[in-house]
């Protein structure tokens, strides 16, 4: 085991030597191979562990690191798993991806180097139990995180966005900061089993909310988010889709495990949690809906889906507070079972909108439509996804939202008014998210795909190699494995859970089993109901076969002018929508409004973007308030030779006075 731990970092140091010396034509293979030569290692130890192995390392860092320890247990593998999957389909269709990009082989060279050293230090992230090495690569993460997604630096919005989250993903770093360095002053010791010591004996609430935020900043908690909806629509596709796949992920395994240690204060703990993930699932999903740019719409989706991993960790922390085993389970079981889920569908959302955005150069919904006859296969897997995305069967996102609506439905059955209430409010939250769901991704894929194109482009739309395709069947593949079998994940996910509780040993109910069951009732049904479609869809091909088919213009009815001008556009689709939610998704429009009296209105132009309400309300007020603080100070930058010379005078005779009355020595 040790030696498939040394063989892991040791392979990510030599692949960022290897990639400075191998020629630009075969970068990208290199990568791939070196990256595919980790990924079996890691998830050789995951499968190991998740087998009932023990994988325990522990060696000296010196007089300031002291024993370090490197683990990796049965949460630290189900996230290793997750992590590896995503990576490897993400350099792969980004493999792809770059090939129409006419980029240098310095800058290639640099992307692939930060792509290995992602992936490595989200893996590592997930074995380290040593708060401050476990600083340092989480810093190393964030940072090549921050220089992937400014790939395209030469455009200034991307470098405004990369800024952006740089600031707040340093920010999610001074509270991590601040809560080790309380519990090391608490207990003296870097290990995170200080955890259980300082938890023992001291209040759970502040330490455990101080790191909540650092990791929720990570995650994309609302009004934490910001960094996320800046940086996934600002990075290249194959990288968003990685940084909203898995990336995101880390904050919720750092929440997960430090949940672990609590001793007491689940209750309140949980309570606080499942508010937050409410108004962020809700906060994310009105966004997403109103947004007419497809990568900033799934970036507010990822927001609305970090809300329902929240619902589901805040349920499990209930379910211990109260003593309910089945709401730990189905709590911490769909968290962890959504944690799987989204990263499958997200990074084929992401991977889709980047073939689509390859082929028109936008993602500008209002720009494009009618992409299902040139690039159906794309269509093709954008649709699956949407529709898993949703939550709605046969598909896997609705295993892990049964889960959560089940421990809803649980909870609500407790003696507890507090929860009760709480629970009965975050079901019907759940319910307004699901349907506007599918409000959100019926106007993307409609939009995108249906009727006519509403833009000529200099190069016709095409589908996008085999080799971006592969990848997204793959994730296909496993989707539907969830779908269909999800009794297999679940019974790991349950030996996870038993593992989770540090101080409560919670042995699955039978409850849990039953539904376990259900599940597999349910996947049955999925396989008949795909295979039913598959069979009538064989008997219409059939039937059609050798006959001549006329193809006519989308809406054309009798109507042989129709154009582009008579389709729903995004805004139209959810105008109503943003209207009613107005004071939460702020819009901002230079038109005027027609008037019902208007028969036949004049021609006039129009323009309008969404702010994110957070953003526009306290985030930019203070940071103008900033600018103008720091614009009573531009006259020390004058640009006169004169006056920085007289500054470096005026510092040094400063300095010579007050070594001289001994105030400074």
């Amino acid at each position: 085991m040790i030696e498939l731990i040394n063989l892991s970092w040791m392979i990510g140091l030599v692949a960022i030597v290897i990639l400075y010396f191998v020629p630009i034509k075969i970068k990208s293979l290199t990568a791939i191979i070196l990256i595919v030569a980790n990924v079996l290692v890691t998830s050789a130890l995951a499968f190991f562990v998740l087998n009932g192995q023990i994988v325990d390392f522990i060696f000296y860092g010196g007089h300031l690191f002291g024993d370090i320890l490197i683990s990796m247990d049965e949460l630290s593998a189900w996230f290793i798993l997750i992590i590896n999957f995503t990576c490897i389909t993400g350099i792969l269709y980004g493999a792809g991806y770059l090939k129409t990009q006419h980029d240098s082989a310095k800058k290639l060279t640099f992307h692939w180097i930060l792509i290995i050293l992602l992936q490595l230090s989200m893996v590592w992230v997930c074995m380290i139990q040593h708060s401050l090495l476990f600083l340092i690569v989480w810093e190393i993460m964030s940072l090549s995180s921050v220089f992937l997604v400014i790939f395209d630096h030469h455009n200034p919005k991307i470098i405004k966005a990369g800024i952006n989250y740089l600031v707040v993903m340093h920010i999610g770093m001074v509270f991590l900061t601040i809560g080790f360095i309380w519990l090391y002053f608490q207990t003296g010791s870097f290990s995170f089993d200080a955890f259980s010591t300082y938890f023992e004996t001291q209040s759970n609430i502040g330490l455990f909310l101080v790191l909540f935020i650092g990791f929720g900043l990570k995650a994309g908690f609302v009004p934490l988010h910001s960094g996320l909806i800046q940086g996934d629509p600002a990075a290249p596709s194959h990288i968003a889709g990685i940084m909203s796949g898995v990336l995101v992920k880390l904050g919720i395994y750092g929440i997960f495990r430090v949940a672990s240690y609590l001793k007491s204060d689940y209750l309140l703990l949980g309570e606080i949690i499942i508010t937050i993930a409410v108004v962020t699932g809700l906060f994310g999903i009105l966004n997403a809906a109103v947004h007419r740019n497809l990568k900033k719409m799934l970036a507010y989706c990822t927001v609305e889906n970090i809300g329902t991993i929240g619902i589901g960790i805040g349920i499990g922390l209930v379910g211990l507070g109260s003593n309910s085993p089945i709401l730990y389970y189905l709590g911490f079981g769909g968290a962890l079972m959504h944690v799987l889920n989204h990263s499958l569908l997200k990074s084929l959302l992401f991977f889709s909108s980047g073939s689509v955005f390859q082929q028109t150069n936008t993602s500008d919904m209002e720009k494009l439509g009618g992409l299902i006859k040139k690039m159906p296969h794309t269509a093709f897997v954008y649709l699956l996804a949407a529709i898993g995305i949703c939550g709605l069967p046969p598909f896997n996102g609705f295993v892990s939202e049964f889960l959560i609506y089940s421990g809803l439905i649980e909870g609500v059955k407790l003696n507890h008014p507090n929860e009760m209430i709480l629970l009965s409010v975050s079901l019907a939250a759940m319910s307004v998210i699901g349907g506007l769901s599918i409000i959100t991704f019926t106007k993307s894929f409609g939009t995108v795909f249906l009727g006519k194109a509403r833009k000529e482009f200099s190069a016709e739309p095409q589908e996008v190699p085999l080799q971006m395709l592969i990848p997204q069947y793959a994730i296909i593949a496993v989707m539907l494995s969830v779908a269909l079998v999800p009794q297999f994940y679940l019974q790991i996910i349950g030996n996870v859970i038993v593992g989770l509780s540090k101080s409560i040993v919670v042995q699955p109910p039978v409850a849990f089993t039953n539904y376990i069951s259900i599940m597999g009732s349910i996947s049955l049904y999925s396989i008949l109901l795909i295979g039913s479609i598959f069979i009538f869809w064989s008997i219409r091909s059939f039937s059609l076969k050798g006959k001549s088919q006329v193809t006519l213009t989308t809406w054309q009815n009798a109507y042989l002018t129709s154009s582009s001008k008579m389709q729903y556009t995004g805004k139209s689709f959810t105008k109503t929508l943003s209207n009613m939610f107005n004071f939460i998704v702020i819009e901002r429009k230079q038109y005027e409004e027609l008037q019902t009296s208007e028969v036949f209105p004049k021609e006039r132009k129009h323009a309008s973007h969404y702010h994110d309400f957070f953003e526009f309300r306290f985030i930019h007020v203070v940071t103008n308030q900033l600018i103008y603080a720091a614009n009573y100070f531009k006259f020390i930058q004058n640009g006169r030779v004169q006056s920085y010379v007289l500054y470096g005078i005026a510092f040094i005779i400063t300095i010579f006075v007050l070594t001289f009355f001994n105030i400074v020595t």
